[in-house]
């Protein structure tokens, strides 16, 4: 048996962020159709240890008698890695037939969390932000910030970014480069509420667990990719940002028992399960509206979800037989 390997460098290469925003928007799709079987994702978090292993599989179900796929990512997150020069997600991305079960590829688990994070954020801003918005504010600078320029660059024309981070320095460091890659404006900032005031675009990517964004910083008509916090414990923007937003999610169940920025308020008694409007396959399948006036304020609270996962690794291992890309070992 034969199994396909594919670098970081090899994931990035083959799945751009535009192909990748196309691949999401099927994914989403089909997952609100009920294409895709996916569980909670389940983490192991032993005492004193400098990280964490998460586990996340997926089932694609196959149509008209074609085979369907299964597949797991096992991602570490290790919050310290960024001073080392390294993506706080590392792991791998592991593709099975869904006929026999045999093992199919392995690939950059860290490649393809930045990319596919990223475009389904750009999936989310093209549905929920105002056709003319394109005053970005990014809070954070590592990997998921890189990501998420690309993504809405590719949704939005964007007229100016301004960013913040913890180290003044990495937000000037990221600013120059962004730069000069999008041939827009990039100011780095020195506070978070110097980036969002302002902004209609507002994301975040950041490590935090304590809010980040207030409420009174907002415009209204704003939209927000609400990414960096992923576990129940924390949370990027405040209660009152909640309660304010029209709430969109990948998917519910995550949303209800992981999303720290959701729970925390919900403990608050400022919103319920029925704060949130839909998911985005949801809208994309006509089951659900998006935006329906100029000036509220839509959230994407992203969590991240397997099947993201599994329709990435299926399309890289599509594109990357048919142009010969990857290695090939015997297991």
């Amino acid at each position: 048996m034969k199994i396909l390997i594919l670098s970081e460098t090899q994931v990035a290469e083959l799945m751009p962020m535009p192909a990748c925003i196309e691949v999401m928007r099927e994914a989403l799709s089909a997952l609100a159709r009920g294409a895709y079987h996916q569980p909670l994702r389940r983490m192991m978090r032993p005492p004193n240890a400098p990280g964490l292993l998460g586990l996340m599989p997926a089932y694609r179900a196959g149509e008209g008698g074609k085979p369907g796929a299964f597949g797991l990512k096992a991602v570490g997150v290790f919050a310290g890695n960024p001073a080392i020069g390294l993506d706080s997600h590392q792991g791998a991305v592991l593709l099975f037939s869904g006929t026999t079960g045999e093992p199919m590829a392995v690939m950059s688990g860290s490649a393809i969390t930045a990319i596919r994070t990223a475009a389904v954020s750009g999936v989310a801003t093209a549905l929920l932000a105002r056709e003319d918005a394109g005053d970005l504010a990014i809070l954070g600078a590592g990997v998921q910030a890189r990501t998420h320029l690309d993504a809405m660059v590719s949704v939005r024309k964007i007229r100016r970014v301004r960013v913040a981070s913890r180290s003044l320095a990495h937000a000037q460091r990221f600013a120059e480069e962004s730069a000069a890659k999008h041939g827009v404006p990039v100011l780095a900032v020195a506070s978070a509420e110097e980036a969002v005031r302002g902004a209609d675009i507002v994301v975040t990517v950041t490590s935090a667990s304590e809010p980040i964004v207030s409420r009174a910083w907002i415009a209204d008509g704003a939209h927000l990719n609400v990414v960096g916090s992923s576990f129940p414990k924390a949370r990027e923007v405040d209660t009152a940002t909640m309660a304010a937003s029209r709430l969109f999610v990948d998917w519910r169940e995550s949303t209800l028992n992981e999303a720290g920025d959701y729970l925390f308020a919900a403990a608050e008694g400022a919103v319920g399960p029925d704060h949130i409007r839909a998911e985005l396959g949801e809208i994309l399948a006509g089951k659900a509206k998006g935006r329906t006036g100029p000036t509220e304020i839509t959230l994407f609270k992203s969590l991240g979800i397997a099947t993201e996962d599994l329709a990435s690794a299926e399309y890289l291992y599509r594109v990357a037989k048919e142009r010969g890309v990857g290695s090939w070992a015997e297991l």
